[in-house]
């Protein structure tokens, strides 16, 4: 298995004491704990219920932990997803995504009628969305909110126009119940636009007969400006970030609102790897690549022993440093790096060894990707 040579060993070892390969992917146990019990926290102060966007980690440990802390339900991207989380034991489930898929459809209403403890929700965008729900709903409907988005955005109907077409058709369709409005703001560029969005959404609901309608945004970015533009919505307000859980020293690090707000989250993964050459003065060349950890929203960041240094490039099994002037950083010293972008970091790793701030083992994350 990738990064554990002796399972039976892993718990309860120094990360370094021989169970491990490297290059190995590690998460902090205080920092996990703290992003969980933080972002819940932030919640239940604001009002909002707590969806975390469980396709990040599809990890059951950290689903647990989420449940644990009073999260709401878990948010995927496809019918797989879900029914992944259906096998963690997850009771409901939101696929913030429009879905197409048959067989994922077809597969999801079974649970529904196996089981009447099982909620799903999922989003639509147009009639023919709509019309596809209808086609494989089962016994039981498949909860729909419509999904208002804005120009340039990801997905969503444009107009208002638009929404209110596809929320009729939700209305008249058969096996399908119509429960809210969704949108997603994590795209948008500074609060005045994403103030302006929310009230676009409120806009919108306030157009739907919907009893206790939901009103459901994402995102990692702006959750400070939804816990203060819809505190007085008349709906419930359901948060779908994800990448909290784990955040970064990269991407999220940036753009988190504790960089507006009192509070902090913290890097929870750090990448060790071995030095494997210094081919020449100021360059290095370590043993993890794009197999390793994610690089699709910035390079992986040095720390430690190679803090200063800049990452030029990562390849298949490669990482390529450039080292400070003063650097003593030589073939064989074993040195770590944070990330950026945790929602590609994860999907690297079936298990990620949890260690405590000595990097002793005290916990295994199993992912299912």
């Amino acid at each position: 298995m990738k990064g554990i040579v002796d399972p039976s060993r892993a718990v309860g070892s120094s990360l370094f004491g021989g169970a491990f390969s490297f290059p190995v992917m590690v998460a902090n146990r205080d920092a996990l704990e703290h992003n969980i019990a933080t972002l819940a926290g932030f919640a239940a102060d604001h009002g909002l219920l707590l969806a975390p966007h469980a396709k990040t980690t599809m990890s059951p440990e950290l689903v647990r932990a989420q449940l644990e802390a009073g999260a709401w339900g878990l948010a995927v991207a496809t019918p797989s997803q879900a029914l992944t989380l259906r096998e963690f034991g997850v009771s409901r489930v939101l696929i913030a995504n429009q879905v197409f898929d048959p067989a994922g459809l077809d597969a999801i209403a079974a649970q529904l009628d196996q089981d009447p403890s099982f909620e799903f929700l999922c989003f639509a965008d147009s009639v023919a969305g709509v019309e596809t729900l209808s086609r494989h709903a089962g016994g039981r409907p498949f909860q729909v909110l419509v999904e208002l988005g804005h120009e340039g955005g990801r997905a969503g109907c444009r107009t208002l126009s638009d929404f209110l077409e596809v929320a009729t058709a939700a209305q008249e369709a058969s096996g399908v119940e119509l429960v809210g409005v969704a949108g997603y703001e994590g795209g948008l560029g500074n609060a005045q636009e994403v103030r302006a969005y929310l009230g676009r959404l409120v806009e919108a609901l306030e157009h739907l007969r919907v009893r206790d309608p939901i009103l459901s945004v994402g995102g990692s970015q702006w959750f400070d400006v939804i816990g203060r533009e819809l505190a007085t919505c008349q709906a419930r307000v359901v948060l779908r970030s994800g990448a909290y859980v784990s955040h970064d020293d990269g991407y999220y690090r940036e753009r988190t609102p504790y960089n507006r707000i009192e509070g902090e989250l913290r890097a929870a993964l750090e990448v060790w790897a071995y030095v494997l050459s210094v081919p020449e003065p100021g360059l290095a060349v370590v043993g993890f690549g794009k197999r390793d950890a994610p690089f699709d929203e910035g390079l992986p960041v040095p720390k430690g022993a190679v803090e200063g240094a800049t990452v030029l490039k990562v390849q298949d099994q490669h990482a390529i440093l450039r080292l400070t002037p003063d650097s003593t950083v030589k073939p064989g010293d074993l040195v770590s790096f944070g990330i950026s972008h945790p929602c590609t970091a994860f999907d690297k790793w079936r298990v990620i060894p949890v260690v405590d701030d000595d990097h002793t083992v005290v916990d295994l994350i199993t992912t299912y990707f």
